[in-house]
């Protein structure tokens, strides 16, 4: 009898209840004051006079009328190459332990982002929060007793000048709890391996010594470890070797480009949780199963703010103007897409996270991400979105009975005219110029604004299809494998003639 599950379960469901209900609003008006008294005496708070934005009528507004927005690059040049230089109290009090690296989707230039210990405990609570709701979710007290197999980044972090460098998988898996440990697989020995085929091998190797109740990490990273694990040990499916696998928290991504292909290494369903961790902070997560929508962590350490997604706030390269308007979480609406806007507890301020989301409860500030501004294809007004890319690439799974976890696409001029060229990652037979016909015709349905310009200055699609490991090896020549790496699923011209080269290779 699974003593130990049934009074974790027993604490999770009573802590539950008693928690109350959030006020996600009067939660953020406390996060940004205090953000703001911890930063104040910074050379950043002093810049800005946070001073006088606390003593303000209305601190959020002036907040906004005084800081302006911030990329990376904008922030990273003006403030944080600072710390490099060995500055303290720049844009948040002391110096950070730990830099996150992230090329994200775009560049082979890691970005370092600051991760504060205040960040670490932040993402701690807002984890600890996620684990609290799994009372609401059907598990068995069984669950309670079983391993969660963490696939991030290697946890064998790089020392550099005084402080330690990783994927923020990474870092937060050298930062996990003690009471944690002892649930958590691939364990510290298997987690430090920095190469990530070594690694996935070494998993394999074990996997039968483990009792695994849950898996956590990017989808299409995730996929290649299970299918390993498979064909290693001869198998059918995952749950011949993980019988009790039930629940599995992806991240990084829109899971459902990947919902077809995944399920095909299963033995039986399990429950998907969504999470929204990024270099930057544990953004949101599932806290319930009616949806799949995420809740905001709206009280750990991180103030959001929301930029209507409309072309005329957007730059070609992904920033936005400086006189887009920024809403508060009050003022929002439900089903209106927002570029995102973060200030955190690492010192990042009124910062271009680069994802755009859609609130689809706005009393319970729960959201799904819609895309990323860099991947918003507008080129001869298309206006598409990653949402509605993927939901085209869904529908061609579920018309043709294919499976395309992967694909990128890019508006090309051809002869002088426009077209959308998509290479889409399948090991399914199928047609490619039926694909493209089908796939025209799914996003004119969908979005008026790309079948305007199909009648005009966008002369096609045309569809290439290529085995989904060509996006893996791409990934891994041009960054590294595993961790927070991510496919762009828009590129430029000049990116994606480097693409096309390499596909065809």
């Amino acid at each position: 009898m699974p003593i130990i599950g049934h009074i974790i379960k027993g604490f999770l469901d009573v802590r539950e209840k008693l928690a109350g209900t959030k006020d996600p609003i009067a939660e953020q008006e406390a996060v940004l004051q205090e953000l703001l008294e911890k930063a104040e005496n910074t050379a950043f708070g002093q810049h800005y006079n946070f001073s006088t934005i606390l003593e303000s009528e209305n601190p959020a507004s002036t907040f906004a009328k005084s800081v302006p927005y911030f990329d990376y690059n904008r922030i990273n040049d003006a403030w944080w190459q600072k710390l490099h230089d060995g500055e303290e109290n720049v844009t948040w009090p002391g110096t950070p332990d730990y830099f996150a690296l992230s090329s994200g989707t775009t560049g082979k230039t890691s970005k370092r982002i600051p991760v504060t210990d205040d960040m670490i405990a932040a993402i701690k609570k807002t984890g600890v929060e996620q684990v609290f709701a799994l009372s609401n979710f059907d598990l068995p007290p069984e669950f309670f007793e079983l391993g969660i197999l963490m696939l991030g980044s290697s946890t064998d972090l790089n020392k550099v000048e005084g402080h330690q460098e990783g994927e923020i998988s990474g870092i937060s898996a050298s930062n996990i709890p003690n009471w944690f440990r002892g649930y958590y697989k691939p364990g510290e020995e298997i987690a430090e391996i920095d190469d990530w085929d070594e690694r996935v091998q070494k998993i394999a190797e074990e996997a039968p010594n483990w009792d695994i109740g849950a898996l956590s990490g990017i989808p299409s990273w995730m996929e290649l470890m299970l299918q390993k694990v498979i064909e290693f040990h001869g198998l059918k499916n995952i749950h011949e070797i993980w019988p009790n696998l039930q629940v599995y928290t992806s991240g990084g991504v829109a899971f459902g480009p990947y919902e077809k292909s995944f399920n095909a290494l299963l033995g039986k369903p399990i429950t998907v949780i969504d999470t929204y961790l990024a270099s930057e902070g544990f953004m949101a997560f599932q806290s319930r199963p009616e949806t799949h929508a995420m809740q905001l962590s709206t009280d750990s350490g991180i103030y959001f703010e929301f930029v209507p997604f409309e072309p005329e706030y957007i730059q070609p390269d992904g920033s936005i103007s400086d006189d887009a308007p920024a809403l508060k979480l009050s003022e929002v609406e439900k089903g209106q897409d927002y570029v995102l806007i973060i200030s955190t507890v690492s010192g990042a301020w009124r910062y271009l996270i680069g994802d755009t989301i859609e609130f689809t409860d706005v009393k319970r500030a729960e959201i799904k991400i819609t895309g990323r501004t860099k991947f918003f294809l507008n080129t001869v007004g298309s206006q598409l979105s990653v949402n509605k890319l993927d939901d085209g690439v869904q529908e061609l799974e579920e018309k043709f009975g294919i499976r395309i976890p992967e694909y990128t696409l890019c508006a090309k001029r051809i002869d002088g005219e426009f077209y959308h060229c998509w290479y889409l990652g399948t090991e399914d037979e199928a047609n490619d110029g039926e694909l493209a016909n089908a796939l025209d015709e799914s996003l004119k349905t969908a979005n008026k604004n790309y079948k305007v310009a199909r009648s005009k200055a966008l002369k096609g699609v045309k569809v290439v299809t290529v085995p989904p490991s060509v996006f893996h090896d791409w990934n891994g020549r041009n960054k590294k494998k595993g961790g927070q790496v991510k496919m762009e699923r828009v590129m430029g011209e000049e990116k994606f003639k480097e693409w096309e080269d390499f596909a065809n290779q």
